[in-house]
């Protein structure tokens, strides 16, 4: 499967590896390099951690370019009248007896904790193409769901302030 993303979504992902590349990458080395001047590399933790942040930095930029390479590049479609790909939504939950204001972004963008929920989670499909006033039913699983009314959407576009995900 593909992961769906905007231009916007492919366009961070490779300033994210230029930056990762042209300026994190040689600061790592040459701290990997200064560390291993301490001596005994066996018992040198500020090494082992040079070398770890080293890896991890290398490690992020493979995922980057995996997801570039096998990304399906998707253009937004609005509606005027539904839930649409980085729209705001205030909903309420029915079960919690709560309202909440949320905005559906790609799953690269997603931050549940603050409001960011991606078009793939159980809540953003459900509400993808629904309109003003619907009760919508959220599955989970095939024994837990609930219901979620549609209070407002406001027309949203794609920010490119919305930081991508880490891993």
């Amino acid at each position: 499967m593909y992961d769906e993303l905007t231009a916007v979504d492919i366009k961070k992902m490779e300033e994210e590896i230029r930056y990762r590349q042209c300026e994190l990458g040689p600061k790592l080395s040459a701290e990997l390099k200064r560390t291993r001047e301490f001596g005994d590399l066996s018992e040198n933790a500020e090494y082992k951690e040079a070398k770890r942040e080293k890896r991890r930095n290398e490690g992020r930029i493979r995922y980057l370019e995996n997801m570039i390479r096998t990304a399906n590049v998707i253009e937004i479609e609005e509606r005027a009248d539904a839930v649409s790909l980085f729209d705001w939504v205030t909903i309420y939950n029915e079960m919690r007896e709560e309202e909440k204001k949320i905005q559906i972004v790609t799953t690269l963008r997603q931050d549940a904790l603050n409001g960011f929920v991606s078009k793939e989670s159980p809540l953003g499909s459900a509400l993808l193409g629904k309109k003003t006033g619907d009760r919508v039913k959220v599955t989970l699983s095939e024994t837990k769901s609930y219901f979620v009314l549609i209070r407002a959407i406001e027309k949203g576009q794609d920010n490119e302030n919305l930081p991508i995900s880490g891993y």
